[in-house]
């Protein structure tokens, strides 16, 4: 694994985990639900079951695929996972606002999507 740059720390329960410049984990082994929470609560979201199920869908697409997705095999990957109404861009959108690859990803404690900018 190459060297990535500590940015800055978010502190979780008295504990500094590293972030690197675009705020994704440094070590993705220091996710917990507590720490998504965190990050959630720095993109002024507040995760619902609907973003845990989101979140769920990324996690098993990472452990399958070892990447995480960009935005369309992200559409593709919740729609087979949660249905159709789901699988839908408008709804990633509402859910993780900007860019919900990145937005998600870096929320589920993943590395950047590839191919987003």
């Amino acid at each position: 694994m190459a060297s990535t740059e500590i940015y800055r720390y978010l502190s979780v329960a008295e504990t500094q985990i590293p972030l690197d410049p675009e705020g994704y984990l440094v070590n993705r082994h220091d996710w917990s639900e507590t720490v998504a929470e965190a990050l959630a609560a720095e993109e002024g979201i507040a995760l619902t079951e609907a973003h845990w199920e989101v979140i769920r869908v990324l996690r098993d697409f990472y452990a399958r695929f070892e990447q995480a997705p960009a935005m369309r095999p992200l559409v593709k990957a919740v729609g087979q996972a949660l249905g159709p109404e789901k699988g839908r861009s408008i709804h990633l959108m509402r859910l993780f606002p900007g860019s919900p690859a990145k937005v998600g990803a870096r929320l589920a404690g993943l590395p950047k999507p590839t191919n987003c900018l």
